[in-house]
């Protein structure tokens, strides 16, 4: 997966805990999880991570569909808070999740601080990532603004378990105390109206622990408030502007004044009973060697490269992967790393390993689709021939998982990628795949372009307004934002045509 990377060398040769135990997954109904560890161990933890969704459902009376292998996030945990920021590309990142069509991916540690009371432990910072995914997933079409993103993500990252399954949510999160105590770097008109790109970065961490306290505040601590956060919501996504939308909430430095005094008073929480939380099978195996020899490549790889240090994964990859010809997951990651790196016939030829080893591999179809025509296009090569086989793979994909969005996607860039008129039933795929991968901010991007030129500018405006307000991506918000007031122009002239057109009144009757 080609994106920008710190040091592909780096996981190789620092990763602890390699030769410590096996590689195992555990497969649940929304989480794939990767670990070199003890097999009663992971499953333990995909467990709670499975019983946190649950209760998330519950909590938000959200629905619950059976998610395809492909549309679950996979959580690769590996190495210290210090490998996670190096993987990560950016200092103090202790736990991070990207967003993707071809598969979200969280990356935690399997160790956090030194144990310390105000430790970040690697469940809280995968429930905080979980949150954004569940968000995304759930209310795909709803703006949220940075602070609430967060703060929500906080209120449910320091989620405990008991031994009979009930979860406890609302805790404080310890390790946001110097922040919540040491001061207030976001007095509440800040919080709510600041954009949270140019924050500084004290601010930016008491978007955190602030966003947190008036969550819990809202939603736990003030019956006399009850309902205002509801309608602060319900406000934003009328089109109101920040401050517009606190009107709700009355006199904000009345406000700042009790989140003050509630943050030094006992913060108590709930708890959801196990017997609430049913969760499905889970199954555990132990990856086979060749999946395990090549699983620090995969995880550079999952995370992402660039032009620059794709040729360094490769070459690792095909040190890697080179005693493992017959292993199908050995040669997918050859695949990944090939085509990355834009060696496009070896790519093909790693997935002909693969499907001779395992023909129902989904995700070699979507390679050989993607890797065909990455050659193609650099041939300039448009024949019929060369179309239909892109389209063979592409639809062998969809036959394999028709809940997966990549081949959806694919289908119809077999079109536009080589200057084609995408016919009416790719541009439903891309609908299709919205629906199945809404947290991925580029593919939202994509699906308001091409409803916007079918002219459905409703549709498209409501899609992009929840990315306009991502604390996380600047240049994605402002591509939404940029969209928005292009719509609105539209409307605007064709409301004025619509008025020019329109015929004068006649005179008045008697």
């Amino acid at each position: 997966m080609v994106r920008g990377l710190f040091m592909a060398l780096w996981l190789l040769v620092a990763m602890p805990g390699a030769a410590r135990a096996a590689w195992i997954e555990v497969d649940t109904p929304h989480f794939i999880v990767y670990a070199n560890d003890g097999a009663d161990k992971v499953k333990a933890f995909a467990t709670d991570l499975e019983r946190f969704d649950k209760m998330m459902r519950l909590i938000r009376n959200a629905p619950d569909p059976a998610l395809s292998r492909n549309n679950r996030l996979s959580v690769y945990i590996t190495g210290d808070t210090d490998d996670i920021a190096k993987l990560a590309g950016a200092a103090n990142v202790a736990g991070f999740y990207r967003p993707r069509a071809s598969g979200s991916v969280a990356f935690v540690p399997r160790v956090s601080g030194a144990g310390g009371f105000n430790d970040l432990d690697p469940k809280q910072i995968l429930f905080h990532e979980y949150t954004h995914h569940f968000m995304w997933s759930v209310y795909p079409n709803a703006a949220y603004p940075g602070w609430f993103i967060e703060g929500f993500a906080e209120f449910y990252a320091t989620a405990k378990f008991r031994k009979d399954g009930t979860v406890e949510i609302g805790y404080p999160p310890q390790y946001r105390a110097d922040t919540l105590l040491g001061g207030n770097a976001l007095p509440i008109e800040k919080l709510l109206t600041a954009d949270t790109l140019k924050l500084t970065d004290d601010q930016r961490n008491g978007l955190y622990g602030r966003g947190w306290l008036l969550v819990h505040y809202l939603s736990v601590g003030s019956t006399e408030r009850r309902g205002q956060l509801a309608a602060y919501i319900r406000a934003v996504n009328e089109g109101k502007s920040a401050l517009e939308a606190a009107e709700v909430f009355g006199d904000l430095k009345a406000l700042d004044r009790e989140l003050e005094r509630y943050k030094t008073g006992r913060l108590t929480g709930y708890a959801v009973p196990g017997d609430k939380l049913p969760i499905g099978e889970i199954t555990v195996r132990q990856l086979t060697p060749g999946e395990a020899a090549t699983m620090k490549v995969r995880i550079l790889s999952k995370n992402g490269v660039d032009a620059k240090t794709a040729p360094g994964v490769y070459d690792l990859a095909k040190r890697a992967c080179a005693p493992f010809a017959t292993d199908p997951g050995a040669q997918m990651v050859l695949a990944e790393a090939a085509f990355d790196a834009g060696d496009y016939p070896a790519a093909l030829a790693a997935v002909d390993r693969a499907l001779a080893a395992d023909p129902n591999r989904e995700d070699a179809y979507v390679y050989r689709a993607m890797a065909l025509m990455e050659a193609a296009k650099k041939a300039k090569d448009s024949s019929k021939p060369m179309l239909s086989a892109i389209r063979k793979a592409i639809s062998a994909a969809n036959r394999l998982d028709v809940e997966d969005p990549e081949p959806l996607i694919l289908f119809f860039q077999s079109y536009v990628e080589f200057g084609l008129t995408p016919p009416p039933i790719s541009r439903e795929g891309m609908y299709k795949a919205f629906e199945l991968a809404p947290q991925d901010a580029e593919l939202r991007i994509n699906v308001a372009r091409v409803y916007m030129q079918d002219k459905q500018y409703d549709y498209a405006r409501v899609i992009l307004q929840p990315l306009a307000f991502d604390p996380h991506n600047r240049s994605m918000a402002q591509a939404a934002a940029s969209m928005i007031a292009a719509i609105d122009e539209i409307r605007k002239a064709e409301a004025g045509a619509k008025a020019k057109d329109s015929p004068a009144p006649g005179p008045a009757p008697g």
